[in-house]
């Protein structure tokens, strides 16, 4: 198919663009960022710039697609004011999505967040009511960044009611790369009281470029909603154990797939996309969370 893939330079947008070429899709990578003018590696996909907030620069890229992966995002609420956070998200998820329908698009793939539910960036924090928290977790977010995507998860189900655009939205856990294992990860494989909002929760990011492909690929209609985590948590900590230890009795626990279980449940991405991630932490760190010789 021709894919456009919008964030392509972000970190999941630089994974998704590889997975999909080698996929053999036909790959249009979109990003704010200015184009080097060089003779192009042979293969590389073709790169436009756009800023995505603008509508009539969502249009121009969408032109002639068959599928849209939209990446494009300001990745957390933290480093810009509220209000830009807002309106950059929301606006250009809008836009890519209204283009998409009126130009005839065929499939949608939006990144979403496992911030959704709320419990990551609150000004008034709360705990998950249960873990592993999944796709029937109650949302109640707060920030910018939350809010915006779930917006943008509802925007997919406004574009389903109105045409047969196919929407599928994926909620990655915390992305990480073979660059940024240890110090993302190594002071939760080395002290499990640092759980973090995710509950020792993450993703490769090749692994999630694995579940953008079969997402751009899936013929499920509707739209769909998918947590995007590793099946294990980081440290191999026994999650049972853990969640007492660290939160007592004030989450309840759900029935684990395994004992090291994430504090995310993808039991649907596994069910409905038939993903499968390859990659743990322990290809990157040793059971010290330092990083292993490569």
């Amino acid at each position: 198919m021709r894919v456009v893939v919008t964030g392509a330079h972000g970190k999941v947008g630089r994974a998704a663009v590889k997975a999909l070429a080698e996929a053999g899709h036909e790959v249009t990578a979109v990003d704010v960022t200015r184009p080097v003018f060089e003779r192009s590696e042979p293969g590389t996909p073709r790169y436009q710039q756009a800023e995505l907030t603008d509508a009539g620069q969502a249009y121009a890229v969408t032109v002639g697609a068959q599928a849209v992966v939209h990446a494009a995002a300001i990745p957390d609420p933290t480093s810009n004011p509220p209000h830009v956070v807002f309106q950059n998200n929301l606006m250009a998820t809008f836009n890519m999505i209204e283009a998409a329908v009126r130009l005839g698009v065929s499939r949608f793939v939006n990144i979403s967040s496992e911030t959704v539910p709320g419990f990551f960036f609150p000004e008034r924090p709360f705990l998950p009511d249960y873990a592993p928290v999944d796709e029937e977790h109650p949302i109640r977010p707060q920030d910018p960044y939350a809010l915006a995507k779930h917006f943008g998860e509802q925007l997919m189900d406004a574009a389903v009611r109105r045409s047969d655009i196919r929407c599928i939205s994926l909620r990655p856990s915390w992305v990480q790369w073979e660059g940024n294992y240890e110090r993302n990860l190594g002071p939760q494989v080395r002290d499990v009281s640092e759980s973090g909002a995710g509950l020792w929760s993450y993703i490769d990011v090749y692994d999630l470029a694995d579940a953008i492909v079969l997402a751009t690929e899936s013929r499920l209609p509707g739209h769909e909603v998918f947590y995007i985590a590793s099946p294990d948590n980081a440290g191999g900590h026994d999650f049972a154990e853990a969640l007492r230890r660290v939160h007592g009795d004030r989450i309840e626990l759900r029935p684990l797939a395994r004992p090291d279980a994430s504090g995310i449940s993808c039991a649907k991405a596994h069910r409905l996309l038939g993903w499968q991630p390859k990659r743990s932490w322990r290809d990157y760190l040793d059971e010290n969370g330092h990083a292993r010789e490569r």
